[in-house]
């Protein structure tokens, strides 16, 4: 089933669009090829809840500056109770601490995102550039295009100038209750170490962040930290959880539009990735590397930033296979690493055998 778009287009820039009861959209640019991030503002009492912050960008402060404009000139007046943050992705953490510093509320994340937040921007902990270029190139990627990804470090912490240094922690399954309405936590695995997304069993309402969205795959990526992860497992079973979710629930994505149809859009990603699983274990009748198969995967040219997902996504999916069986890991004595088929790999073992018998 396709999804069903009850709005016909986004808000305009720094218009805030209602789209449920106390439930308002905003819509702010991202300076990539995915230009957009939806941030949600939410009727609290007498003031404000902010979900999700954008990307630390002049025109997106200059948005936000405006939006606190006239929530100021509200009935409810401007008062931000408090600033929720799905994930550690600069396009949501970007203006966390910015904001917190103009509006004095507290940022809520999980403690995965918040911690994984302060090792990426200070580079600790198997996290940031270094490692992530050891790992692309373990797995195949050119010296061209590591050194296109090196000349590009530090977009974390452009896109994320500042981190807050306090935070309310918040646990699956946490309920917070949001201008009266209750808000369930869901946390999810897969495209971030603890991604929360808010469930209103009261208004009907999936604020789903990037685990979730109506017409892209959310990107799941391997990273050097974590190498032989299967993070497509983890993100298939999380948003498997959302087929509980009634039929008529109104998914507010991070990206794109909001939609109806959450177990018609879990079905299609799981179809999707599956295609992909398939593809992918086809093309390894030979050893192959995660950088052998993005033409495979990407048929489009791949600019820098979308490389970096890329890669992370080939291996998300290589690491899947492998888990399941359906291919085997090999490296070389310079630390290249390869996937095989498994059948391919046991018809060359037995012909090898047969010869030498």
């Amino acid at each position: 089933m396709l999804p069903d778009y009850p709005f016909p287009a986004p808000p305009a820039a720094c218009e805030i669009f209602p789209v449920a009861k106390g439930v308002h959209w905003l819509r702010m640019p991202l300076p990539f090829a995915l230009n957009h991030i939806n941030l949600w503002l939410l009727e609290d009492g007498a003031g404000w809840t902010i979900v999700d912050t954008g990307f630390a960008l002049d025109t997106v402060k200059e948005c936000w500056l405006a939006i606190l404009e006239q929530l100021a000139r509200s009935t409810r007046g401007g008062r931000v109770s408090r600033i929720i943050v799905t994930h550690f992705h600069p396009d949501h953490l970007g203006l966390a601490a910015w904001l917190q510093e103009r509006t004095a509320a507290p940022v809520c994340m999980t403690v995965g995102e918040y911690l994984t937040a302060h090792a990426v921007w200070h580079e600790v902990g198997g996290h940031g550039n270094p490692p992530m270029l050891r790992q692309f190139r373990a797995h195949g990627l050119d010296e061209e295009r590591c050194a296109a990804l090196e000349r590009r470090s530090g977009g974390y912490n452009r896109g994320v100038p500042t981190l807050p240094n306090s935070y309310r922690r918040v646990f699956d399954g946490d309920e917070l209750i949001i201008g009266g309405q209750r808000w369930q936590v869901r946390v999810g695995y897969g495209h971030s170490p603890e991604h929360a997304a808010l469930y209103s069993p009261d208004l009907g309402v999936l604020i789903s962040g990037d685990m979730l969205l109506p017409t892209i795959s959310t990107n799941i990526s391997v990273f050097a930290v974590t190498p032989e992860a299967d993070s497509l497992t983890d993100y298939l079973q999380s948003i498997d959880r959302y087929r509980e979710l009634p039929a008529a629930t109104l998914v507010l994505p991070s990206h794109g539009m909001p939609f109806h149809g959450i177990a018609g859009r879990v079905d299609a990603l799981h179809a999707h990735h599956e295609d992909r699983l398939q593809l992918l274990e086809e093309h390894c009748h030979v050893p192959r590397s995660a950088a052998d198969l993005l033409p495979t995967l990407f048929a489009r040219e791949l600019d820098t930033h979308q490389t970096m997902f890329a890669m992370g996504e080939a291996i998300a999916h290589l690491n899947r296979l492998e888990h399941a069986g359906r291919v085997i890991r090999s490296e070389t004595g310079d630390g290249r690493i390869r996937f095989v088929a498994s059948g391919r790999a046991a018809a060359t073992s037995g012909s090898a055998e047969d010869g030498n018998g």
